[in-house]
């Protein structure tokens, strides 16, 4: 009887501390979730409502230590990147060819802005680990037509997010002969290329010859990822105490 009455007792004490768990912890989390989203979404300095000003346009250059191949400057307009100015010197010839974004072209950082809208895990990992694409995939994705003047038929460009990095890789390709004598096998998806990478485009299969990654650290996507690593984390600890009642619920025997 009165082990009865002391399980009654603990039942009764887990549901009201479940049901202010419920009511308090969960719509707090809740807040802080949407103040830590909302602080993300002005990092992308995005006009909200109509009421403020025109955004501000954002200035990167593009560079690495090991080379000097590729230079360039990239323009950031809150989600999108309004315009690419690039440098190119051909290491067969050190011709220098010069290319900018055609004027009704944007790239929108889609790696990133699509996944917001999905779910935060998958934002953050878009952020962590860039997607891999195959060489064709890069070929047909579109950017190669949103240059002027118009890039070569032997050149790819990619652009991608790492971390709090904006990337640009620039492929120099070689189109294979019919009679070449060179054991053809297509590469398949990667994040970067190396040289000696095989692929079919059309009727035309071409090598990779050259391989140029180029960068800038864009500040405001390093801020985005800890948003997005702090809000998981409130995530996760709220559900871990919902688990503990749950267990409680499933395997407690009254």
């Amino acid at each position: 009887m009165a082990a009865a009455m002391a399980s009654a007792a603990e039942r009764a004490v887990l549901e009201e501390e479940f049901k202010w768990l419920l009511q308090e912890e969960v719509h707090g989390v809740l807040r802080q979730l949407q103040d830590i989203l909302k602080e993300a979404s002005h990092r992308f300095a995005l006009p909200v409502g109509g009421t403020e000003g025109p955004v501000k346009q954002e200035n990167f250059m593009l560079g690495t230590s090991s080379a000097d191949q590729v230079k360039g400057v990239l323009m950031l307009q809150g989600d999108a990147l309004c315009q690419a100015d690039i440098n190119l010197k051909m290491p067969r010839n050190n011709q220098l060819l010069h290319f900018t974004f055609r004027e009704d072209k944007q790239w929108k950082l889609q790696q990133l802005m699509d996944a917001v809208m999905l779910q935060l895990t998958r934002a953050r990992n878009r952020l962590t680990t860039p997607a891999t694409l195959t060489l064709p995939e890069i070929a047909s994705s579109g950017l190669t037509k949103m240059f002027t003047p118009a890039l070569p038929s032997d050149i790819l460009v990619n652009f991608y997010i790492n971390l709090n990095k904006l990337c640009l890789t620039v492929y120099q390709l070689h189109a294979l002969q019919p009679n070449s004598t060179k054991n053809f096998r297509p590469t398949g998806g990667s994040i970067l290329h190396n040289p000696g990478a095989m692929f079919e485009c059309g009727s035309q299969r071409y090598e990779v010859s050259h391989v140029h990654k180029v960068e800038c650290v864009v500040p405001w996507l390093n801020d985005a990822l800890v948003f997005f690593t702090v809000s998981l984390q409130l995530c996760q600890q709220l559900k871990d105490k919902i688990s503990v009642f749950s267990s409680y619920w499933n395997y407690r025997p009254y």
